[in-house]
């Protein structure tokens, strides 16, 4: 099962995503996380994250930048969290966004199950400089992209899981 999981921020997507992986078979759960840690939000953020994905059989893998570069083993059931900081990184710290979509496909590949956690980030309307509308577009590539190699696409809306590909597995 290949499934992408988004919403608004705060929406519980990112709890659903834990949720559902929690349900899957305990070994080889990996759990790939994105996020660079630079202030005290981003700290509070992981910390949460962290004691949310306590005791569920994770193994961690910190990959800010070049997925393919992850060292995933065959078979295992992963929860990348997320494909939003993973765009911005590659964007914005020295990366090339032009690898992600690739590495999506090679990391399906490998996995017995793939759950992408996204986010939209494109519903509030405010008029952005060029750089943040060329982020956006990329964005809207990468999650059009990780969407077509879904078997399941799920919108979380305030907590409630509504499927807009495939068919909703039951969590």
């Amino acid at each position: 099962m290949i499934m992408l999981v988004t919403g608004g921020s705060g929406c519980g997507k990112s709890t659903w995503a834990e949720k559902l992986v929690s349900s899957l078979p305990r070994e080889n759960r990996i759990y790939i996380a994105t996020m660079q840690v630079y202030d005290d939000e981003s700290v509070q953020r992981v910390a949460r994250h962290r004691a949310q994905r306590a005791d569920k059989g994770f193994t961690t893998i910190e990959c800010e930048k070049n997925l393919a570069a992850a060292d995933i083993p065959e078979g295992s059931i992963v929860l990348l969290e997320d494909l939003v900081n993973l765009m911005a990184n590659e964007m914005f710290d020295g990366g090339d966004v032009e690898r992600i979509i690739p590495a999506l496909h090679e990391l399906a590949k490998k996995c017995r199950h793939l759950v992408m956690v996204t986010n939209d980030v494109f519903s509030d309307g405010i008029s952005y400089a060029e750089s943040t509308r060329e982020y956006l577009r990329q964005m809207a590539k990468i999650n059009a992209g990780a969407a077509e190699i879904a078997d399941c696409v799920v919108e979380v809306v305030y907590s409630i899981p509504v499927c807009v590909k495939g068919a909703l597995p039951c969590v």
